[in-house]
């Protein structure tokens, strides 16, 4: 989203923090020496000023002056030699105003200066902003000259004489010093920042290889199967007097209590899965033997002339221990399917067409979703099938038993009239030229899907339908009368499923609404050769 700042790496703060610190030092050193060369350099000016106010107060020598200078009184030292270019000098009446200025100028001629008069706007702004006599001196700033240092003082004669010296080459050296601690500091913090970039990216390389360490451990899929938790944090990582070590030797501490907790996880399950195992193979026998005696005994009764021999007490009671008996013969089944495949038991691989096997799954739904004899079904049966056979490499009975758990489920848990549609979408790739089959891409897997237009599952039933013993009959039960739903489901269709699917390196997900569940099951497709002739067509027929 926008509006929301990147974090910052550690590095990058410590680097910024690093930068900053030197920057803030580099102000402050800046600042103070500018500070006192402005002092310093002023101060010279002040003293050079002063001694050229100095000669003013003095009546001219008898030394040689220039003709052009020869009379001009108060203001001969104006042009005399000896003051900085610009230097000026100005008489101020007893009102303040100028009477009389001169400035010393380049005449062009080595060796030579020659004196103007100030202009009009300079005089007033001098006047403007002139020092009183005895006063420390002042700076001014006059139009076209710049910036002066002005100092008055007092002749023999008794008149006040302004005199100035330019500061331009005071302010020249102070700029250029500004600069260049400017340039100075920059050229330091990019190297501080290039050379703290490479620093703090060695001193963090532990902290980097435990974090390395973590994330090994988290793609680790804890959450089931026996899982070896050996990766540490490395023993120079993990050294307690530095800070960095601390967190390793945490981490690896915090490893160790999760290995051992997923070893005796591990253990129970394996207790659990051998006991489910076993007590299966151990409940096979004597329901078979319940199975067989209930038959001998209705064989019995059914050639006993007695009247409690065809008693239909006594018929209904041993239907019923049968029909029990072949439930409880499903679960033990169906248990000891899944404690096989929990225990990584190899399934027959072979190449397999699914198109026979929905179409007789399909089939035998239908068949066993008939009220009686000659009656109709009470669902409606689909199918979406493509024109070309569509071929897996899988176990044909297993993925027998994923489609009769499905459409069980579709059957038992949606009313009458629900329309189930079982399609298969092969994994093609377009071809550009329209006379060329489309041929199977490895990447893409091949989709079984079952769908009805049934109430849905609730919401809260959904995140748990493939959970072993899950149950959604108080809320899907369609309600018929039929000894299947009104026992209930062992909650295990599902479960098996999805363990099967997996088995097969696939993936099985659900969607549901009210009026459309949608179970879609994805199975690798098989890359053989004949599967390039595979049909785009699709046929949809009821059943």
């Amino acid at each position: 989203m926008e509006g929301l700042r990147r974090p910052w790496t550690l590095r990058t703060r410590l680097v910024v923090s690093a930068v900053s610190l030197i920057a803030v030092v580099a102000a402050v050193i800046g600042s103070v020496t500018a500070i006192a060369f402005h002092s310093y350099m002023y101060g010279k000016l002040d003293d050079q000023l002063r001694s050229i106010a100095v000669r003013a107060e003095r009546p001219p020598g008898p030394g040689p002056l220039p003709e052009a200078l020869r009379d001009a009184g108060p203001l001969g030292f104006v042009g005399g030699g000896g003051q900085p270019l610009g230097t000026f000098g100005a008489l101020v009446d007893d009102s303040g105003d100028i009477t009389t200025s001169k400035v010393v100028e380049d005449s062009g001629l080595r060796s030579q200066e020659s004196a103007k008069p100030l202009t009009e706007a300079q005089q007033q702004a001098l006047e403007a902003a002139a020092p009183a006599v005895g006063a420390d001196a002042r700076s001014v700033e006059l139009p076209g000259l710049g910036g002066y240092r002005v100092e008055a003082a007092t002749t023999t004669e008794g008149r006040t004489v302004l005199v100035g010296i330019p500061t331009a080459e005071v302010s020249g050296a102070l700029t250029t010093l500004i600069v260049v601690e400017v340039c100075v500091t920059a050229a330091g913090l990019i190297a501080a920042s290039l050379a703290g970039t490479v620093l703090v990216g060695v001193a963090l390389r532990p902290l980097r290889r435990v974090a390395a360490t973590a994330t090994r451990v988290a793609e680790l899929p804890l959450h089931s199967g026996e899982v070896a938790l050996l990766e540490r944090v490395p023993d120079a990582e993990a050294d307690p007097r530095t800070e960095v070590g601390q967190v390793g030797a945490a981490l690896n501490r915090m490893l160790g209590h999760v290995g051992s907790a997923l070893v005796v996880r591990q253990e129970s399950e394996t207790r659990v899965r051998q006991f489910v195992a076993d007590a299966s193979h151990e409940l096979r026998t004597p329901l078979a033997s319940i199975r067989g005696y209930a038959e001998l005994t209705r064989r019995a009764t059914g050639r006993d002339t007695s009247a409690s021999g065809s008693d239909p007490v006594i018929r209904h009671a041993l239907g019923r221990i049968e029909s029990e008996a072949d439930r409880m013969t499903g679960l033990v089944e169906d248990l000891l399917l899944l404690a096989r495949l929990d225990a990584g038991r190899p399934l027959s691989y072979e190449s397999t067409d699914l198109l026979p096997l929905v179409v007789d799954a399909v089939s035998d739904a239908r068949a066993a979703d008939q009220g009686g004899e000659g009656q109709d079904a009470h669902h409606r049966w689909r199918l979406e099938l493509p024109g070309g056979p569509v071929t897996v490499r899988a176990d044909p009975a297993r993925l027998q038993q994923v489609l009769v758990n499905l459409l069980a489920n579709a059957r038992t848990h949606t009313p009458p009239g629900t329309t189930v549609t079982v399609s298969v979408r092969p994994s093609v790739q377009p071809s550009v030229q329209p006379s060329v089959q489309p041929s199977v891409r490895a990447d893409q897997p091949v989709t079984l899907e079952v769908r009805d237009d049934g109430p849905g599952i609730p919401a809260e039933l959904l995140p748990h339908v493939f959970e072993r013993f899950a149950r959604g009959d108080a809320s899907r039960s369609r309600g018929a009368a039929d000894e299947r739903t009104a026992t209930g489901s062992t909650g295990l269709g599902l479960a098996i499923v999805q363990a099967v699917v997996s088995a097969h390196g696939g993936r099985v997900r659900v969607d549901s609404t009210p009026g459309r569940t949608v179970f879609a099951v994805e199975l690798p497709a098989e890359t053989s050769a004949h599967q390039g002739s595979q049909g785009r067509d699709r046929l949809t027929t009821p059943v």
